[in-house]
Order: structure tokens, then sequence, then C-alpha cells
């Protein structure tokens, strides 16, 4: 990244565009709306919320996939390196990138739009936490799938934030679903954070209930993906699939 400004780009460029585009939208829904409502605070922090997630699951896979791009897998795992240094490797780059782009969404969302962060309170902390970690399982998880289906299957990767969000009910309550989406945004730990988001700016407590269950359900993904990947790993290297990385591209 240091010697090449245009992988340091994008990091700041798609969070700018998405702050501006939506705090002009909330500024204008305020405007016209009527009923007095803030609606800076409950979509903006939503949208806020929800592309720091995307920046951790996106910084996840885009580290792993280099190596795919430049077919230089089998050489990181030629050296003497285990699964879980390497899966530590690919989180502080997600934690390094993601930051950046965090850091530039609040400033804006602050200096811009008048979007303060102590509505939410010491909250903010553990949603933040919360989306964070589900952003590392489904990294994690998004690797080993593509590890395992080959790098063709790279596509089917991409999608998956906005295919999740209209069960996370990123930016309305999940009773407004139907019943089987429903029942699938409860097993969402995001579904929890996007629901306290709109409990405390209507200025309703969240339950800490909710919060305790969205916080289990999160770190048994992240175990669940990172037992997948070792196992997709080694299955890997007993089928000599692993060598296919280097020797051949996706068809």
């Amino acid at each position: 990244m240091r010697g090449s400004p245009a992988r340091i780009l994008p990091i700041f460029v798609w969070v700018g565009v998405d702050m501006l585009l939506w705090g002009f939208f909330t500024r204008y829904l305020s405007q016209i709306s009527g009923s007095g409502m803030n609606f800076v605070p409950r979509l903006l922090g939503a949208v806020l919320l929800w592309d720091f997630f995307v920046r951790v699951m996106i910084g996840m896979t885009s580290a792993f996939f280099e190596y795919i791009w430049a077919r230089n897998l089998i050489n990181v795992f030629a050296a003497p390196l285990s699964i879980p240094e390497y899966i530590s490797g690919l989180v502080l780059t997600s934690i390094a990138t993601s930051l950046m782009g965090l850091i530039l969404m609040m400033l804006m969302a602050s200096l811009f739009f008048g979007l303060s962060f102590f509505t939410y309170g010491l909250l903010f902390v553990p949603f933040l936490a919360i989306l964070f970690l589900f952003g590392i399982a489904l990294g994690i998880f998004c690797s080993a799938l593509v590890l395992r289906l080959g790098p063709a299957s790279e596509w089917l990767i991409w999608p998956i934030p906005a295919i999740i969000s209209p069960f996370a009910g990123v930016f309305y309550p999940l009773n407004t679903l139907p019943g089987w989406m429903q029942a699938i945004g409860h097993l969402l730990p995001p579904s929890y954070v996007f629901d306290g988001i709109r409990a405390l700016s209507a200025g309703a407590a969240f339950p800490a209930s909710s919060l305790a269950w969205s916080l289990g359900l999160v770190t048994l993904y992240v175990i669940a993906a990172a037992g997948y990947f070792q196992h997709v790993f080694r299955h890997a290297v007993r089928s000599g699939l692993l060598a296919r990385y280097h020797a051949e591209t996706a068809n």
C-alpha cells in the first residue's frame, strides 16, 4: 500500500461519497418531512455503521484475494506460517483499512451534517465491536469459500453485503419484514445494532439482553468461520488444490 497510492485512494473515496450522498439525502428528508424528526442520526448513523461493516469485510477478503490475483498463495503457505498467524494478519490489515475509513466517515458526518455520536452514548463502542467482529467472521468465511471453490467463485463474494442488508434491517425495523425474513434477521448480529440505533435516536433504552445475545452470536460466528477456514485449508493441502492457485488462472 505504501508503494501504490492507487490502493489507498479507494479506502477514502467510497466512504466519502457515501457520507456526502446519504448526508444530503437525510438533510433533505428532514426539510420536507414536516414532522420535526431529525433523520440524520437514524439514517446517516445507520449508513456509517453499515459502511464500516462492509469496509471490514472487504478489507479481509481483499487482502486474501491479493495473493490469489498475484498467484502467490502457495509461496505464503510454503513459509513456516500457521493458519492462526495468517488469519491474524488478515484481521490486522482489515483493522488498519477500516479504521481509516471510519475516522473519515465520523469526521464528515460530524463536521458537515452535525451528527453527534454522543446520541448513542457508550453503546456506540459495542455496536462497532459487533459489526467489526461480524465483518471479520464473514471475511474469513468468504476467503475460505474462495479457497474451496476456486478463484472463479470470487464473484459470489462481492454481493454478500447487499444480500444481507434487507435481512439486517439497516433502514427499517425487523417487524416490517415477513415472518421468514424476520427469522433470518434475528440470526444476524447487525440487526440488533440497527434496532439499537433507532431506539437510542428515539430516546428509548436499548435492552441489554439483545446486546448480550448479539455479542454471543457474533463470537460464535467468528469461531465457526475460523474453524471452517482451517478445515478448507487442510483439504486444499491434502488434495493438491492449493498448488492450482499458483499454476492456473480462474476459468
